[in-house]
């Protein structure tokens, strides 16, 4: 990857002289709502940038959600980092290493940059008439799909739902656990679909105490068990993981590459997940990827319940050959009846996604449908 990011910043990383810059907020309902064991989300409220350079337009979402109950940000903290820091020097780089440097003294607010730096890459390979994945070195191929399914009312609804996964053909199904719904409900599962790749997300529902309740789930032969600790815990973690069999994937605790090297280091995981939107953005994502294919170590693509922009992004992403587990990435009509994006995102009969074609993220925006959905606009930059 060295050798990519060097093109990145290198031939690819002149700054074009932008005409317009905009956050657009938008509310797509869901399909059906989204539990998990924090929240439970019936719709995205997404958080949109559209930079214009010329007749170019790149775009970038920030995953961030309306209420702090997955992470810290929200739309309303990425929007005053996003408006007040981030845009002001990028306007005035005049390359994408000179942008970088700055947003590295940022603390934190990772979902706010990967938002506009991600925006700033569609637009460059839009220019330059390449697709994302060209434009930072990766090759084309078929994605592999998986679904994260949502905490039910019943272990009667969530039987329905995974077959309803299996018949569509994903490579490997996701469910949500917490305490109370986790050992009977993983059982009824693994009961009634004894081959499928299953695995169990807690995010961060358990702590230390709970291991010799969690060894229970050694028994039903899961892929991973994903973020049993606190959503900022690395250490624990690593004591964890010399209790029980089963392969333990950090998500929410990994914001950097230094959080992934640390979590390594303590043998905290076998398996990372990497939302590029959580970590800064795709080059971020990619660093983190190819560090943990040095050590041995399996990554995939997480999901934040996307709009098709974000969604594009996360596909380009797994175009990487480090990611070698299926990751979160699932229809669009799963989520949404309306996107605001065209192609959808859709399984073939294997159950593979491909990646969108064309320049950029490859997807065309259906502006009528942003404006459906759209609660607010904002210019933050006009020159």
């Amino acid at each position: 990857m060295k050798d990519n990011f060097q093109r990145v910043l290198g031939e690819a990383s002149e700054i074009p002289a932008i005409d317009l810059i905009e956050i657009i907020i938008v509310d797509l309902p869901f399909v059906s709502p989204f539990s998990i064991s924090s929240y439970t989300w019936t719709g995205k409220e997404a958080l949109l940038i559209k930079i214009k350079a010329g007749n170019y337009t790149g775009w970038g979402e920030c995953v961030a959600d309306p209420d702090p109950f997955y992470s810290p940000e929200t739309t309303v903290s990425s929007q005053y980092i996003i408006k007040e820091f981030l845009i002001p020097q990028l306007t005035a780089s005049k390359n994408l290493a000179e942008y970088l440097e700055y947003t590295g003294r940022v603390r934190g607010n990772m979902m706010a940059k990967a938002a506009v730096e991600n925006a700033l890459l569609d637009l460059t390979a839009k220019i330059k008439g390449v697709p994302l994945y060209d434009l930072l070195g990766l090759q084309p191929c078929r994605i592999m799909s998986g679904i994260s399914i949502g905490i039910k009312d019943s272990i009667g609804e969530l039987i329905s739902s995974v077959q309803e996964a299996v018949d569509l053909r994903y490579h490997r199904v996701k469910m949500k656990i917490k305490k109370g719904k986790d050992i009977e409900w993983v059982a009824a599962v693994r009961e009634k679909f004894p081959d499928l790749p299953l695995m169990a997300d807690a995010n961060g529902d358990y702590s230390p105490d709970d291991a010799e309740h969690l060894k229970k789930l050694d028994e039903f032969n899961l892929t991973m068990i994903e973020q049993p600790l606190s959503y900022s815990d690395i250490y624990f973690h690593s004591k964890l993981r010399k209790e029980i069999k089963t392969p333990l994937c950090l998500d929410e605790s990994i914001h950097s590459l230094e959080d992934a090297k640390t979590a390594i280091e303590l043998g905290s995981c076998r398996i990372i997940n990497i939302k590029q939107g959580r970590v800064g953005g795709m080059i971020e994502a990619l660093r983190i990827a190819d560090y943990a294919r040095s050590m041995g170590v399996p990554v995939w693509s997480g999901g934040m319940d996307e709009t098709g922009i974000g969604r594009a992004f996360n596909l380009h992403l797994q175009s990487s050959a480090a990611f070698t587990l299926p990751g979160d990435t699932s229809e669009t009509k799963r989520y949404f009846a309306e996107d605001i994006v065209s192609p959808p995102v859709e399984l073939d009969q294997d159950g593979y996604i491909d990646i969108p074609e064309g320049p950029g993220i490859g997807v065309v925006m259906l502006e009528e449908k942003v404006k459906k959905f759209e609660l607010r606009r904002e210019t933050i930059f006009r020159r």
